[in-house]
């Protein structure tokens, strides 16, 4: 299964975050899935590094907007390199392409992958059997979230979220078939 992982581009190697996407590249790609992330630095670099360290393949979506913005190629764990123009092109390549989605603590990028790819499988213009979203806060932006707007997300849409708390509980969750 081809993985896109979302997530923040400002962990360093050494923090916590980093080793949380480390440690979810290793597992992915011991699974046997395919890992797809922005290609940058940050988580996108960890999740890279843990999966192709790991034996398993990994997906780099770039982005010329991105590098006017950051300098800066693909992180060196990017073994097959897909690019695009505009921001909105890869984070369409990333929605469309990949079988399933986690997203690790990010900002607002990362918001905007997870609420992409949340409408899509919405709306049901993507077949995807995963979303999950690792640790607190996720959960507590979606509880916010959905206390917020109850009128207008309905119980069939919250269940298409899942929640993990770590790297292990993900890639757990991925492994089990959701109708």
């Amino acid at each position: 299964m081809k993985v896109a992982v979302f997530g923040s581009a400002n962990a360093l190697e050494g923090d916590d975050l980093y080793d949380l996407a480390y440690q979810l590249g290793k597992l992915l790609a011991e699974a046997g899935h395919t890992v797809m992330t922005g290609g940058y630095c940050g988580t996108m670099e960890a999740t890279s590094r843990g999966a192709s360290e790991a034996g398993g393949h990994t997906i780099g979506v770039t982005s010329k907007e991105i590098e006017a913005f950051r300098p800066g190629g693909p992180n060196p764990w990017v073994r097959e390199v897909i690019p695009s123009v505009t921001l909105g092109d890869r984070i369409a390549i990333l929605t469309r392409q990949a079988d399933a989605f986690v997203a690790l603590p990010g900002g607002v990028g990362t918001l905007a992958e997870v609420a992409t790819a949340y409408n899509l499988i919405a709306i049901g213009a993507i077949r995807v059997r995963h979303l999950i979203v690792i640790g607190e806060g996720w959960k507590q932006t979606f509880e916010a979230f959905f206390n917020g707007q109850s009128a207008s997300v309905n119980a069939s849409t919250r269940a298409i979220l899942q929640f993990a708390a770590d790297a292990k509980s993900a890639v757990a969750l991925l492994q089990q078939e959701k109708e």
